[in-house]
């Protein structure tokens, strides 16, 4: 728009009008668009982003048994340390679009523009938030997926899926920040390493999420879930405070790109106080609170898992978890009633307790064996279930059978006891050989060997394991008629394995008993 006013001396000048806020806003988002679209020309941004979805997908489609029964508080976990390399070839990328009019030597052209410089980094900043988008649909899928199974366990939390995506936003951000601060293209590669090395030196020193300090980092390396799920509510991570600390770093690294390339305005000085505030709010939300009262909780469900549990009844049997199990205790029934439907004498209608336990004496989410229980009738199940977690539970729930409670397996069972424990899991079992091998340590079905179960497992000998495997040649209905007709005496420490072999009606081994003290 243009006015003409007459002179003396110019008969008319014309004033051009400043361009209108609306138009700015325009002409900025339009930048935004165009820096978006030359990220995704970037050989490292689509290789990265390919090989992230990649990994997801691929660990999506792996199947190990266990996958069908996924604990959602671990599952949100393992989607924020995937997309780390995608957030680093973004900071790298954005970075090197910033700096484009200095390589290219056209800063000065840019100069006469009716765009700020302020406006044109508030365009880069812009231009990286579909990537962010784009990871947190990756993860939104890989969640979704793995909750949609009918064996999903607990549930998940909105702060820890949010982690990744805001991760990858910072890294963005952080790119076009030290573009405007420290203009060379060595500087991102630099940042880089320096972050991954202050990171280790932090763990080393002080912990990482296991600690206050560790929460104030973006990235929480360390632990995600790696060892036995535990219930959620004894995790005690500010997950949600987490999440929102992280969005108040984004906005408050934005506002001082803003900042520094001179947009001064009213609303950018606004936007980094209030970005300051949520930074403050979520550092504060994330103080450690009432830790004796979680320390508690964890030792409660350690050492007397029966005061927050709850049980159901099924087949005389009853089964106790924790309250985000509920809808497995279906499956663990239906592994008792198939070992029990083997056995004979009493053990056929013993009422066992299955029990669901966890140990928190060395911190949670840690790998580690059980210790037996010596409660009659007592089995143990453990919070990972599927793959080889079942014929483990089945050795478990046998060796009760079999020895009366879990702590037998402590002591020696090289006589017919280890036959008829073996016999009562593989039994039923429609591929015994392949469970056979999965069940043992050293993956053979020959020689010695041990045996896993929930808690202590179970030493075989070498004479064990022929007498199992002539069992397993044997038809199954012969094998089991011939078991519970002498259940008194293979269930008995007197009765050797070259004994149990003559009462099952298969050749006695030639190896020795090799019975330990």
């Amino acid at each position: 728009m243009s006015t003409t006013t007459p002179t003396s001396t110019d008969p008319a000048v014309t004033l051009t009008e400043p361009p209108r806020e609306g138009h700015r806003t325009g002409a900025v988002l339009a930048m935004a668009r165009f820096e978006a679209r030359e990220l995704l020309l970037q050989a490292p941004m689509l290789f990265l982003f390919a090989l992230y979805v990649g990994f997801a997908a691929l660990r999506l489609m792996s199947n190990d048994g266990m996958d069908d029964f996924p604990v959602l508080n671990t599952v949100d976990r393992r989607t924020q340390m995937t997309p780390m390399l995608f957030a680093v070839a973004l900071l790298i990328c954005a970075n090197s679009a910033a700096l484009r009019s200095r390589k290219h030597g056209t800063v000065q052209q840019l100069g006469v523009l009716p765009m700020e410089p302020w406006r044109r980094t508030l365009a880069h900043v812009l231009s990286v938030i579909p990537y962010a988008a784009a990871t947190a649909l990756v993860v939104a899928a890989e969640f979704t997926w793995e909750a949609l199974k009918p064996g999903a366990i607990g549930y998940g939390s909105f702060g820890e899926l949010a982690v990744g995506p805001l991760v990858v936003l910072v890294a963005g951000i952080i790119g076009v920040l030290l573009a405007r601060l420290l203009p060379s293209t060595f500087v991102p590669i630099l940042f880089v390493i320096a972050v991954y090395l202050l990171s280790i030196m932090a763990s080393a020193l002080v912990g990482n999420e296991g600690t206050w300090a560790g929460w104030l980092s973006p990235i929480l390396f360390g632990d995600s879930g790696g060892g036995d799920p535990v219930p959620a509510d004894l995790l005690g991570r500010p997950a949600g405070w987490h999440a929102l600390y992280v969005t108040g770093v984004c906005v408050l690294l934005a506002c001082v790109a803003l900042l520094v390339s001179g947009g001064r305005t009213r609303a950018v000085k606004a936007a980094t106080a209030l970005a300051l505030a949520v930074t403050a709010v979520g550092v504060i939300g994330q103080l450690p609170r009432d830790t004796a009262a979680l320390e508690a909780a964890r030792r409660t469900a350690s050492e007397t898992p029966q005061k927050v549990q709850s049980c159901t009844t099924h087949g005389g049997s009853t089964y106790c978890s924790f309250s985000e199990w509920g809808g497995v205790r279906s499956d663990w029934a239906e592994v008792v009633d198939r070992v029990q439907s083997l056995a004979g004498g009493a053990a056929a209608d013993a009422r066992l307790t299955i029990r669901q336990r966890i140990d928190t004496s060395g911190g949670v989410e840690v790998d580690g064996a059980l210790t037996p229980s010596a409660t009659p009738g007592l089995v143990t199940v453990g919070t990972r279930w599927g793959g080889n977690r079942v014929p483990e539970f089945a050795v478990g729930v046998a060796a009760v059978l079999v020895g009366g409670s879990e702590d037998v397996t402590t002591r020696n069972m090289c006589d017919a006891r280890g036959v008829t424990v073996m016999w009562l899991v593989l039994g039923a079992d429609p591929t015994p050989l392949a469970t056979f091998q999965n069940v043992r340590l050293d993956d053979t079905i020959s020689g010695s060997g041990e045996v896993l179960a929930p808690t202590n497992g179970l030493s075989m000998t070498a004479a064990q394991t022929t007498v199992v495997r002539e069992l397993l040649d044997r038809p199954r209905a012969e094998m089991t008629a011939r078991v519970k007709a002498h259940w008194a005496d293979l269930t008995s420490a007197k009765t050797t394995t070259a004994q149990a072999a003559k009462l099952l009606g298969v050749k006695v081994p030639k190896e020795a008993e090799e019975c330990g003290e």
